[in-house]
């Protein structure tokens, strides 16, 4: 009887936070250091989306474990009522075929809005001796295990793409993970690594012509870097753009998964944002709840079969 009410009481309480929601800010978790490319571009969709939202919304940063803390917090007890979101990487759905995790991307949330995704590249310093990424491969099969690359982290796109490539080419080089983008670009900058595998935050120094753009994984070359390659011109069949979105604890009411998803469509449609995404080479890529769902049911079946094929589980 007592769980009854209690359940009953739970009920009340969350229909009457979705007719007011939000009455306090949204704490909404970016699961990567600050000043990366994805923390810049959480913070400027969610300034926008606060309008929307007629509420603010707080970002904090929570870096580690390849882009999963937020997946973690949110599973890990965080209250259904819309005041705790994070940002998803594709790592949500990966790090679970390759090790214990301690959450279900299948059951522990609720899956709010998609919403954009990465431009990668490989960048080198600008005196490397690699001028191209055919230098990159021909100096990696003459020295198996020396060349060395920064990634953010085990099991991230970065991560697996590299592997991949290694796979196709029949060589071997050595990953260093770190928590996000701004650790791998100083280790690149003060020649601890070789290569820097990443998303677009290497703009401002391959502008300035600190570092030397190689290589990039969209589907077509960038607008920004017209003259650099992406893997596929080069004879991979590979297209690796880590497509992300946006969720919350499982079972949050309807009403209030609807409102956070109507205020960050609408901010993914300003102006404002889409200069900023041109900024960075990032492409739209909005879903709904319901099509978000099926495609987190979709990538976490993907996901499993590549780490299989990869050899990658721990």
């Amino acid at each position: 009887m007592k769980a009854i009410l209690a359940f009953a009481l739970l009920c009340v309480s969350l229909a009457g936070n979705a007719q007011t929601f939000p009455s306090r800010p949204v704490t909404f978790i970016v699961p990567w250091p600050p000043g990366g490319s994805t923390d810049l571009s959480m913070r400027a969709i969610a300034t926008i989306a606060e309008k929307h939202l007629g509420g603010r919304i707080v970002i904090e940063n929570r870096p580690g474990v390849s882009g999963t803390m937020g997946a973690q917090a949110l599973a890990g007890g965080a209250r259904p009522d819309g005041y705790t979101i994070a940002q998803m990487p594709i790592t949500v759905f990966r790090l679970p075929h390759m090790m214990k995790a301690p959450y279900d991307p299948m059951q522990d949330f609720t899956w709010i809005v998609h919403l954009v995704g990465y431009t990668f590249g490989v960048v080198v310093r600008a005196d490397s001796p690699h001028k191209t990424w055919g230098d990159v491969i021909a100096y990696a099969k003459a020295n198996p295990g020396k060349l060395t690359y920064a990634t953010p982290g085990n099991g991230t796109s970065l991560h697996i793409t590299m592997e991949n490539i290694a796979q196709r080419d029949g060589i071997q080089w050595t990953q260093v993970p770190f928590k996000g983008y701004a650790d791998g670009a100083l280790a690149l900058l003060g020649g601890h690594v070789d290569l820097h595998s990443d998303s677009s935050g290497w703009g401002e120094s391959v502008n300035a012509g600190k570092l030397r753009l190689l290589v990039i994984w969209t589907g077509q070359r960038s607008k920004r870097y017209p003259t650099v390659p992406t893997l596929k011109e080069l004879g991979y069949p590979i297209v690796s753009t880590s497509p992300y979105g946006l969720a919350g604890p499982k079972g949050m009411d309807p009403a209030v998964t609807k409102a956070l998803h109507d205020a960050f469509k609408k901010a993914l449609e300003d102006p404002e944002y889409v200069k900023f995404m041109e900024k960075f080479d990032q492409e739209p890529y909005y879903l709904n709840s319901a099509d978000y769902a099926a495609l987190a049911k979709k990538t976490f079946e993907e996901e499993r079969v590549a780490i299989q094929r990869l050899g990658l589980k721990m």
